[in-house]
């Protein structure tokens, strides 16, 4: 499993383009991270008759050490994926990036696509489990919740701070899918997802507040790059529907999630939801062969011998041009100013607006389910068994919503989904605490807001990364990673604060207003995407930032007549 390093000298590269800059680095310190778990694990063992109730005890020598394993091999694998600053900083490559779209779906392909619909599917179960374990953490501890308003300290710090890292991990992983490269990203987000296992075996609450808080600065980066990879690597003609399937295991997580809630916390109580972070980590990192770097960031930054590899991976007809086909990004600065600015801030709209919308829905809504049910009478197995039914009901959804993205209109899709979304949750606006009385009816109308978010949330990543240009495209998906979670810090924000804790028909409506508003900005300013390659797209942006004021919108209508 172990990949070889290629330097930029090594023409003969069997892997494909599979590097590490400095291997031995990575996998040590890859070892020490496991390792520094795996001594977290006795303790939580050793309450088993106790219902593995580990509040109040004090933490042991194993325990210490495990944490200064862990530091140290944090440090060992990140100096194991940085490349050289001098290597990142090279003129863009003379290969033919067109080559990529005209290439057929090959072996290499379905590889990387089954390696990221793994690597998305364990992301998004870490902050869905936050909904899973806020109940049973609240009991233990004696935190103030739904369940228990006599707690002094709100259970709420506990997803504030996991969705508060969310957000500063989205940026930052935004800026090292640039600065890095796709691939060193991903794989470093899967070590923190090892590392910060240990939430599960942590006896004081507020070291779990800490330790959710790290979990969700690699949680927030692996959505944004693993969609700027997808959208670089996989041929134009199937790119939307690929990547809108893929992002569709946004449901699936919480489809497993929720089975893994129902069948094992009555057990091994909440902790375990935690613990499974050590088997999905190491199982993403051993998948590292399949996991190349995207051949476009390899051209953009010079690195020819190793784009040539990946190219040649996945049977792209190698052919150097005498100028850069990404020299249409010459206008394109680096940075987060980029987004903001030109032609790409109508974009940067649409997608903060969806975002905060998805993140109201996701954080406000979905996060206190689990407790509202509870509260009006549903007991914690019950709660767990509606939302995992309901999930089941609405997946097959997700392969009609690949569908229509990559066949029919990525704008199109995106309106369509953001209006039915939005209309949805004003079921529960009208029904209110109504709404658990009739089991079958909550189930119904529990698809949408659940399956539904999930899929704006697949196409929202996945737009993003096929509008923003090569130099700032982690940039961009962070951006729509990041936005999808700023909403729901507002909201746990607010209940930290000591405000009521939000009921269903509350999270219902203001989850719906932004939703509604990014359908009608994607209408205005929305460029269509759908079979396209980046560069075309690009192009197409940049022009419009030359045009009459209004440019926008009419440019936007003709493209979208154009594509569909």
């Amino acid at each position: 499993m172990f990949a070889r390093f290629v330097s930029d000298a090594d023409p003969g590269d069997s892997r494909g383009g599979i590097t590490f800059h400095h291997p031995a680095a990575f996998w040590l310190g890859t070892v020490a991270v496991t390792a520094g778990v795996v001594l977290h694990l006795p303790m939580y063992l050793g309450a088993r008759d106790m219902g593995y109730h580990l509040a109040g005890m004090a933490v042991d020598g194993p325990m210490k050490a495990g944490m200064a394993f862990i530091l140290i091999g944090l440090a060992a694998t990140s100096y194991g994926l940085f490349p050289p600053l001098s290597r990142s900083r090279r003129p863009a490559s003379m290969l033919r990036v067109r080559a990529l779209d005209d290439a057929k779906l090959s072996p290499a392909h379905i590889a990387l696509l089954l390696v990221m619909a793994a690597a998305v599917t364990i992301d998004v179960m870490k902050p869905v489990t936050l909904s899973f374990v806020v109940p049973g953490m609240g009991k233990e501890y004696g935190l103030k919740s739904a369940l228990n308003p006599g707690g002094s300290v709100p259970v709420a710090f506990l997803p504030l701070a996991g969705i508060a890292g969310t957000v500063l991990g989205s940026f930052i992983w935004g800026w090292l899918g640039d600065r890095i490269g796709r691939r060193a990203s991903i794989l470093l987000a899967g070590v923190l997802f090892i590392a910060t296992s240990v939430c599960g075996s942590m006896p004081d609450y507020r070291w779990n507040f800490a330790m959710c808080f790290i979990m969700g600065l690699g949680v927030g980066g692996m959505l944004p790059i693993t969609f700027a990879l997808l959208a670089e690597a996989i041929p134009a003609r199937h790119r939307g529907w690929l990547m809108v399937l893929i992002g569709g295991d946004v449901a699936g997580a919480y489809i497993i999630t929720s089975w893994l809630s129902a069948e094992l916390t009555p057990t091994y109580g909440w902790r375990i939801l935690w613990l499974l972070g050590l088997p999905t980590g190491v199982l993403l990192l051993l998948l590292n062969r399949w996991i190349p770097e995207s051949p476009r960031f390899l051209i953009q930054n010079g690195r020819d011998t190793e784009a040539r590899a990946v190219m040649a991976r996945y049977n792209a007809t190698i052919v150097e041009e005498e100028h850069s086909e990404l020299e249409v990004e010459e206008q394109v600065r680096g940075g987060w100013a980029q987004l903001f600015a030109g032609p790409f801030l109508g974009l940067s709209t649409v997608i903060a607006l969806f975002g905060l919308g998805v993140g109201l829905v996701t954080f406000g809504f979905q996060l206190w389910i689990p407790s509202n049910l509870q509260r009006l009478g549903l007991d914690e197995v019950s709660s767990a068994t509606v939302l995992r039914d309901s999930a089941l009901l609405g997946f097959p959804a997700t392969f009609v919503i690949a569908w229509l993205y990559g066949f029919w209109s990525s704008k199109k899709t995106m309106i369509l989904l953001g209006l039915v979304t939005a209309a949805s949750l004003l079921g529960f606006v009208v029904l209110g605490d109504r709404v658990a009385d009739n089991r079958t009816q909550l189930d119904l109308l529990l698809i949408l807001p659940i399956t539904g978010i999930s899929s704006i949330l697949a196409v929202l990543v996945a737009y993003a990364s096929e509008t923003f240009p090569t130099r700032i495209r982690s940039r961009g998906t962070g951006l729509a990673a990041g936005a999808s979670k700023i909403g729901g810090v507002a909201v746990i924000a607010l209940v930290v604060a000591g405000a009521t804790p939000p009921s269903i028909a509350r999270t219902a409506l203001i989850g719906a207003i932004p939703l509604v508003l990014g359908a009608v900005a994607m209408a205005m300013v929305g460029v269509e995407t759908r079979r396209r390659p980046l560069e075309a797209i690009t192009a197409e942006e940049l022009s419009l930032s030359r045009a009459p004021a209004g440019g926008w919108v009419a440019a936007g209508r003709s493209s979208d007549d154009a594509g569909g």
